[in-house]
Order: C-alpha cells, then sequence, then structure tokens
C-alpha cells in the first residue's frame, strides 16, 4: 500500500473582530444623519443662548462685564462647558464632511437641474452651499475666539473688584467698518446655513412628517434670519455710535 502524504489543514483564520455597535452606527448614514441633527440643534441652541448675552451690552457695560464675570466664574464648569463645545463642533463639522464627500463620490456627475423649494425635496441655495457655509462659518469661530476669548484683557472696576472689561474690547472691534462689514457676511452665511440646517436637523431626528414639514421649512427661515439679525444688531448699533 503506497503511502500518500496529506497536506496540513490549513490554519484557521481568527475571525475578523467586530466592529462595535458605536463605530457601526457612526459608519452608518443614519448615525451620520442623527449626529449632524442633534449636534446642529446643540449648537443653534448656544447661538441663541450667545446672542441674548450679546444683546445685554444695550443695558450698559457694567451689566455685560457682569455677565461674562458671572459665566467666567463657573470654574471647571465653564472649562468642561467650553471642551464640550469645541468637540460638538468639530464632530459637527467633520460629519457633515463626511456626509458631502459620500455623497460626492456617488454621484458621478452633478445634477444638471435642481428641484424647487415647492417639491418634496426642498432643494434651494441654501442646501446646495451647506459645506461652503460650513466651512466658512468654522473658520470664523475659530478667528471670533482670537479676537474676543483670547483677544486683549482690559480690566475695570465692579462692584469693588477688578474684573476683565470685556465690553471695551467688543466696542473697540466693532468700531472699524472693515470688521463689521465682514461680521455682518458671516451672519448672512450663517442665516444661510441655518435656512436649511434648522429643518434638516430636526427632520433627521424624525421629528418632522409630511403634514408638518412645510411649516418647519418655513419656521427655519425664520430661526436663520432671526439669529443672525440679533448677532448683527450690536455691531451696527456700536460702529453708527448707539452704544458707546
Amino acid at each position: 500500500m503506497t503511502n500518500t502524504l496529506k497536506a496540513p489543514d490549513p490554519k484557521p483564520e481568527s475571525p475578523k473582530t467586530a466592529a462595535s455597535p458605536l463605530l457601526r452606527f457612526y459608519r452608518s448614514s443614519m448615525g451620520k444623519k442623527l449626529i449632524t441633527g442633534f449636534t446642529g440643534l446643540a449648537l443653534v441652541t448656544f447661538a441663541l443662548a450667545h446672542m441674548v448675552g450679546n444683546l445685554l451690552l444695550f443695558v450698559g457695560r457694567d451689566a455685560y462685564n457682569a455677565y461674562a464675570l458671572l459665566v467666567s466664574n463657573f470654574g471647571v464648569v465653564y472649562y468642561a462647558f467650553e471642551v464640550a463645545l469645541t468637540a460638538v463642533v468639530l464632530l459637527h463639522a467633520w460629519v457633515g464632511v463626511e456626509i458631502f464627500w459620500r455623497k460626492r463620490q456617488a454621484r458621478l456627475q452633478g445634477y444638471s437641474t435642481y428641484q424647487s423649494a415647492g417639491g418634496s425635496s426642498y432643494q434651494t441655495l441654501s442646501s446646495r452651499t451647506m459645506i461652503i457655509t460650513g466651512s466658512v462659518l468654522a473658520v470664523f469661530w475659530v478667528t471670533h475666539l482670537m479676537t474676543f476669548r483670547y483677544g486683549t484683557h482690559y480690566t475695570t472696576e465692579l462692584g469693588g473688584d477688578t474684573v476683565r472689561d470685556l465690553a471695551r474690547l467688543v466696542i473697540e472691534t466693532f468700531q472699524s467698518l472693515p470688521y463689521v462689514v465682514g461680521y455682518t457676511v458671516v451672519l448672512g452665511l450663517l442665516a444661510s446655513h441655518l435656512r436649511h440646517g434648522f429643518w434638516s436637523a430636526l427632520q433627521s431626528i424624525g421629528l418632522l412628517n409630511r403634514e408638518i414639514r412645510p411649516l418647519a421649512y418655513g419656521t427655519s427661515a425664520v430661526v436663520g434670519v432671526g439669529i443672525a439679525a440679533g448677532f448683527l444688531l450690536l455691531p451696527w448699533a456700536i460702529y453708527l455710535g448707539w452704544v458707546s
């Protein structure tokens, strides 16, 4: 009987490590929509609160500086909030770019025509330029922090204590016409971004149906223009000499 050599059984392949549920959620289209939706709504909420805080300068310098002091006195909570806000901004921007890139790769050629806002797709200039307006806003966010958060540290007396005179920095900054004009342009882009982003966020997290979608669509325009206008009141009032 002839002995035959039998090749050794191949080593069984080790099973590939399955992605975690959180990673699978992040990679999915639905996960990305939910992330942009919730982070977008969080940023809208912050923008509203920040806008209201800015308007305190109409009350007076002391009121504005007292508000700034109150916020900074939260200590660890304040810095934790700054870190969390930065994370939300970066996550919102990163996922937004990923969604844009995925759509671009899936589309071999650009659309030659767009459906009007009256159709089911609600295509508008705002929706088609989200990546552009978002990119500009991200750059503005950094420059805005450098100007006011880490800008010149003036001091003043408030209630017998020496505190930062943030009001003076804001007034000096918005006395420059080029800065006010540039700020106005950026806030116009913010209005455009919110024009589509607000209602889209509500739709992404499942809060809209066919009946209320048109109402939310119209409301998003009011929200976008309202927030932008609220931010622009102070710079122009300062430049025109109504606040000093």
